[in-house]
Order: structure tokens, then sequence, then C-alpha cells
């Protein structure tokens, strides 16, 4: 779910082809996401999810899958260890 969210923000806004989200070594540097690109994307989960993310710029030497599951580590430790439901913030997580 927040994977999706995630890939859907970077294909949508930082026009990041989807095609290589395939890649299971895909590092966060592989983006080409400059620091404003970054602290964007992560603002959208700050603003999903209720608050703020520390050192940003720490997900830029790590794998994709490796950021995702720091970012999510991060919501539950927020969130009383549960992933709040997308949809009830009034995300859309999914793509047609």
């Amino acid at each position: 779910m927040l994977n999706t969210l995630i890939k859907n923000y970077l294909i949508d806004n930082a026009k990041v082809e989807a095609n290589v989200f395939d890649r299971p070594d895909l590092m966060v540097a592989d983006l080409a996401l400059d620091s404003l690109g970054m602290v964007e994307m992560l603002f959208e989960i700050e603003d999903r999810f209720g608050f703020q993310i520390d050192e940003p710029m720490r997900f830029r030497d790590m794998r994709f899958d490796d950021m995702v599951k720091a970012i999510e580590d991060e919501v539950r430790s927020h969130h009383g260890g549960e992933l709040p439901d997308l949809e009830a913030l009034g995300a859309s997580a999914g793509r047609p």
C-alpha cells in the first residue's frame, strides 16, 4: 500500500518511468531525484500521515524497497504500530 503510494507519486510527479520499479536492485539514487524532489516526495507522505520524517537525505543511498520499509516503520511508530488505511486518510493509493 505505501509502496504503491510512493511509486504512483514518483510516476505522476517526478516523471519516473513505471518500468524502473520492476528492478529488484533499484536504488533511490537511480530515480534521479534532486534534493527538492526527494523532499517533495517525503512531504507527500508527511501530509498523508501527519508527521515529519527526520533526515530525508538518508534515503538517497538506500535500495528503493529498503526506503519504503524504513518509511513504513516510521509511519507505524507514529500510529501505534499500525499502518493507517490510506483511503481513510483521503488518499488514493490505487491506480486504475
